[in-house]
């Protein structure tokens, strides 16, 4: 595994917020927000992969989305290779999206039912421009060759295929235009478990071939720990930790971490460890907890935990945790 201090900085993401307006029954009534990602910052080297996780709605789809513009963000900076890309224009962002792709959760859904598999990728190259047109179908049977799939694939549909090889088709997709970072959306989570492991060791071969790389968006900490390099968990919109892999695995120091890491099932019947189940329901994004955001939930919330919110600081060298009590909770 290559030292994330020695890379170049590729991606810097800074206070980013995304908020979705609610309707109302009334014009008299304010506006209500859905708060999907509240003032989320890291940042992101060349060749390493970063891994956002936690529950449902927590705000990491979102993140993904936002940061590639597919929904426009409400505040902050998305800074690709020094540029705020929050600022290009139609046709700057057009450009730029040659290197910014994505892998989606859906490989069916993802795909143009009426194209062939040699449609979707020729229009890739098309609108980027990337290869002559006299090229690409040299380009598309190499893309083939990368992915595992036979040369006959170019003329059939996307039906005709498997969801392990559907998926393999969308990450030729992403691989025709030569990005720089893709975005994997949950891009295993619809897949069998013998499958999810074929398509997680191919996108880390090809990590190493092209120099890729990845923001991993998953629920499933057993599939981050197989790929990341770093990890970042959110909740209800907030980043409360960051860490290497090793580092957030072995020594969590957020409570809601600690209770993710401790859902993993253990292969080992005769194994036993401490589970931490949280109480009470994931709060409204509409109308979220003063103070730290996790309070309602958390076994070691104090008045200053309603009151006060606490900073995302670092506690070991590239270890962040937005806790107040961190240091001592989790020695």
């Amino acid at each position: 595994m290559q030292t994330v201090e020695k890379k170049k900085l590729l991606l810097e993401v800074d206070h980013l917020k995304q908020y979705f307006p609610v309707k109302t029954d009334s014009v008299f009534k304010p506006k209500n927000y859905v708060k999907a990602v509240d003032d989320v910052s890291f940042h992101l080297y060349e060749g390493e992969t970063l891994s956002i996780v936690g529950e449902s709605g927590c705000g990491k789809s979102t993140t993904g989305r936002a940061i590639l513009r597919l929904d426009e963000p409400t505040d902050g900076k998305v800074l690709y290779s020094g540029q705020n890309i929050l600022d290009f224009n139609k046709k700057e962002m057009r450009k730029l999206r040659g290197d910014l792709q994505v892998i989606f959760q859906d490989p069916f859904a993802s795909l143009n039912p009426r194209q062939t598999v040699k449609q979707i990728l020729n229009e890739a190259m098309a609108i980027q421009q990337v290869v002559p047109k006299e090229k690409r179908m040299e380009r598309m049977l190499e893309l083939l060759g990368y992915v595992g799939l036979p040369e006959e694939a170019l003329d059939r549909y996307p039906h005709e295929f498997s969801g392990g090889q559907r998926q393999r088709i969308g990450i030729a997709r992403a691989l025709a235009v030569n990005p720089k970072l893709i975005i994997c959306d949950e891009a295993v989570s619809a897949l069998d478990v013998s499958i999810q492991a074929q398509i997680l060791n191919l996108l880390k071969k090809l990590q190493n071939q092209f120099q890729l790389t990845f923001l991993f968006i998953s629920h499933d900490l057993s599939v981050v720990r197989h790929i990341s390099d770093r990890v970042m968990v959110m909740y209800l919109g907030k980043v409360v930790e960051i860490a290497e892999k090793k580092a957030l695995f072995d020594s969590p120091h957020h409570p809601y971490t600690k209770a993710l890491l401790s859902s993993i099932p253990v292969p080992n019947p005769t194994y036993s460890r401490e589970k931490v189940i949280l109480k009470g329901d994931v709060p409204s994004p509409i109308d979220p907890p003063s103070g730290c955001r996790f309070h309602t939930r958390c076994p070691f919330a104090t008045e200053r935990c309603k009151i006060e919110e606490p900073a995302l600081r670092e506690i070991n060298k590239n270890h962040y945790v937005s806790c107040h009590f961190a240091e001592q909770l989790f020695q």
